[in-house]
């Protein structure tokens, strides 16, 4: 219900809205980029999410983030692309303590340990 009064959110963005039954305090609801070979600034938007993401945690007070592998599921965005733009933004934009990335699989997993490991 509260995602009703948020209004559109287009995407590379992303909003904020209460946890409720949750284990944390909120949650933030990111919209990113169906992959089209690249051809429509999907790195871009995706970079975008992640920024707006960590701008709306820091705004909140919020100091541990946990992020999917956004777009990389049925969007089709290629995990390895993904996984370094998410590592970059987290890392140009230091505004919360603690970051987790929760992969689906150990495949993801296994991209993300290599590029936070180098």
């Amino acid at each position: 219900r509260e995602c009703r009064h948020l209004g559109a959110c287009p995407t590379g963005n992303a909003r904020i809205t209460g946890a409720y039954c949750l284990s944390a305090r909120y949650i933030i609801h990111a919209v990113g980029p169906i992959w089209k070979n690249g051809n429509a600034h999907e790195p871009e938007l995706l970079r975008n999410c992640y920024e707006q993401c960590l701008w709306l945690a820091a705004d909140n007070g919020i100091t541990s983030i946990a992020f999917p592998a956004i777009s990389t599921g049925v969007y089709g965005f290629p995990a390895n692309l993904a996984a370094t733009i998410a590592v970059e933004t987290i890392r140009d934009n230091p505004c919360v303590d603690l970051v987790r990335f929760v992969c689906f699989d150990r495949l993801t997993a296994a991209i993300y340990d290599a590029l936070l490991s180098g």
